[in-house]
């Protein structure tokens, strides 16, 4: 019989060693993941879109942040991870992938009064110009084009590191981002003068694999 004392002692052992086998397990996963941008292979890639999140928060009367996102997106990055500022990015926002989880208000902003789906069916971001880094964090200048007006944007991204994944067996890279404009100066100014808010913030969570 073990007094408690032993019991608690085997209990520690077990837990520290199923937290090593998860860890050789990521590794055998993925054995070649880097953080180092200059190990990774430079060239074309496309957004993995069943691992791309775009998120949108706007100030709703003060009282909370209303979130929304878009569900159907389209990227190419043309990355050089030994020359970052060489780097370039496209990106297509399907407006009717708009998800708000509430049916009868996305047809309300979908419809002319906001997002106008049915003339203005895309949105498109492409950078521009390189403006600083640090470390793995980057500011990109660029072009966002919504409802018909383009207007300047700064994206601020983190990248989180890249390898071969085991489940696509493409070489992959992922990054985080964000992103502040004002809606106003798209034309997208409706109900700002009651509360709700001009700025919207974007959050972005996304993977993209090497073209073969």
């Amino acid at each position: 019989m073990f007094d408690t004392s032993s019991r608690t002692f085997f209990k520690v052992v077990i837990f520290f060693g199923g937290l090593s086998l998860l860890a050789a397990c990521e590794r055998i996963l993925t054995p070649d993941f880097e953080t180092e941008l200059t190990e990774l292979n430079a060239g074309q890639y496309i957004l993995d879109p069943n691992h791309a999140s775009l998120i949108w928060k706007i100030n709703h009367l003060g009282f909370s942040t209303f979130v929304g996102r878009f569900n159907d997106i389209e990227a190419s990055l043309d990355f050089d991870p030994e020359n970052i500022q060489d780097s370039s990015l496209e990106v297509i926002i399907n407006t009717a992938g708009l998800d708000i989880n509430n049916p009868e208000f996305e047809e309300e902003l979908k419809g002319s009064n906001w997002f106008d789906v049915e003339n203005f069916p895309q949105a498109t971001f492409a950078s521009t110009s390189f403006v600083e880094s640090n470390g793995n964090s980057f500011v990109f200048e660029g072009d966002l084009t919504l409802l018909g007006t383009t207007a300047p944007v700064t994206l601020n991204i983190n990248f989180n590191g890249g390898g071969r994944n085991f489940l696509t067996r493409s070489n992959t890279v992922g990054f985080s981002a964000s992103a502040t404009f004002l809606r106003s100066a798209y034309g997208l100014d409706r109900f700002t003068s009651f509360g709700v808010g001009d700025e919207i913030e974007l959050e972005i969570h996304v993977e993209f694999m090497e073209q073969s």
